[in-house]
């Protein structure tokens, strides 16, 4: 039986653009792990991946040349319209292909997914189990029930993403990069990322209760020493040269952290990555940091979120703007660059508590700014408090889009939000004389660069 997995993810770049930035330039690890577990079972897997093809047609013509048995899609809430168009082209060309769709949003809005009659079978929860099981009973033409129950997998028990489920495509489009994801920031290629684990110990009223939903209320993660052997194992195949360990929070949990960087460098790694971690732990944990840093760690994404304190409470983020500043300084001290998350357009939020993060950003000085316009996300309280309060603007599934463009919620002015979204991003004068600065000397007080500069001067020099 043979197995088509399909990622729609084009609502942000759009078809042809494989490999243009990190929006279209990451695999997908819920499709790569299915995929995995799919082909370890016996089956016959392949993938589209919408962001290599010219457009819908394209699509239709790849369907038709592949003739899969089942076809396997995974949705978030803003890949809803791309999904669904797929499946309406699955079932046009081969209406007896079994469409199968699993992630967050058939979890969070299972109603809205299984109001859609082209749609076979339905996985909500952690699919992979559950996935090959259903895939055994089509095989032996059993019956299964449509909404399926997913079953929470021991980690280290599964296989390793299958990422040339992606990099094959990609290059039969054309991606040319010496790497199989494109980096973020400043990392080398080649650049990989990775998942340790799966879930999250905090209650932000924007994200919670969805992601205890989707995992359950306690973070599993895979033990350290699988985890190294991926990275070993990605050391062997790609040779990369940087990574992201894109977990909600990988500093959550000390002793993992602590047990991670001891193997890391006893196997020899020395490559530079980036994670996520909250202020709060950076400030009570700077010795953790620092032993990070010393191990290969490049940067921090941190969720700063607002520097109001009111907003913050009401966010239920469990951080002060303090901790914020504070967090800030360390990962400067430590030569961490920082990759600040933060929201503006907020429900209550005022103009005055706007200026509040704005003046903290300045005071931050983060190396990148990641900002949103806020989005009320399905599943979350923070959404249900938008629903109650007739608070929402979005109409369409493409605007859960995490972007900072266009209103998304009632009570805010559109042309504020656009003028505080740039002026967030702009630099204290002393605090752009001081990068730029530094880059010049880094550009120019290199001696490898200083040789070859006067290696250049001396071929030029008129011969005698």
């Amino acid at each position: 039986m043979k197995v088509t997995l399909v990622y729609a993810g084009i609502v942000g770049q759009g078809f042809a653009s494989a490999g243009k930035g990190m929006d279209a330039g990451w695999i997908n690890h819920a499709l790569s792990m299915l995929g995995a577990c799919a082909r370890d079972a016996g089956f016959s897997v392949d993938l589209i991946d919408l962001r290599a093809l010219e457009g819908w047609d394209h699509f239709r013509s790849e369907i038709l040349a592949r003739k899969p048995d089942v076809t396997g899609l995974t949705m978030m809430s803003v890949d809803f319209n791309p999904v669904m168009r797929s499946i309406d082209v699955i079932k046009e060309v081969l209406p007896n292909t079994v469409t199968v769709i699993g992630g967050p949003h058939p979890t969070l809005a299972l109603d809205e997914v299984t109001s859609n009659p082209k749609v076979d079978h339905i996985v909500v929860h952690e699919g992979e189990t559950v996935f090959v099981e259903l895939l055994r009973r089509l095989q032996n033409g059993e019956k299964s029930e449509r909404v399926i129950e997913g079953q929470k997998a021991d980690l280290d028990a599964l296989p390793f993403i299958d990422r040339d489920l992606f990099l094959n495509e990609w290059r039969k489009a054309g991606y040319r990069l010496d790497s199989p994801e494109v980096p973020m920031g400043n990392l080398p290629p080649p650049f990989v990322t990775i998942i340790a684990g799966r879930g999250c110990m905090y209650n932000c009223s924007f994200c919670q209760p969805a992601e205890r939903r989707l995992f359950g209320g306690k973070v599993r993660r895979r033990s350290v020493a699988n985890v190294i052997q991926e990275l070993i194992y990605l050391r062997d195949k790609y040779h990369f040269k940087s990574l992201l360990i894109h977990d909600d929070c990988l500093t959550e949990d000390r002793k993992w952290v602590l047990e991670f960087c001891e193997a890391y460098k006893a196997n020899g790694f020395d490559q530079p990555f980036f994670c996520q971690s909250r202020a709060d732990i950076i400030v009570k944990h700077q010795d953790l940091i620092k032993l990070m840093r010393g191990v290969g760690l490049s940067g921090m994404m941190i969720g700063f979120e607002s520097g109001s304190q009111r907003v913050l409470k009401f966010l239920r983020k469990g951080t002060t703007v303090e901790q914020n500043l504070e967090a800030g300084r360390i990962c400067h001290r430590l030569g961490v660059q920082v990759w600040a998350n933060y929201m503006i357009g907020l429900p209550t939020e005022t103009r005055e508590e706007i200026m509040d993060t704005i003046r903290m950003l300045k005071e931050i000085d983060p190396d990148y700014y990641s900002p949103a316009f806020y989005t009320p996300h399905p599943g979350s309280d923070l959404y249900t408090y938008c629903l109650e309060n007739d608070l929402s603007l979005i109409t369409d599934h493409d605007a859960y889009r995490r972007n900072p463009t266009g209103l998304k919620i009632k009570g805010h002015d559109y042309e504020f939000l656009t003028y505080a979204l740039e002026e967030s991003r702009r630099r204290k004068p002393l605090n752009a004389f001081r990068r730029a600065a530094r880059a010049a000397l880094k550009r120019y007080a290199s001696p490898r660069k200083a040789a070859r500069k006067l290696r250049r001067l001396v071929l030029a020099a008129p011969q005698s």
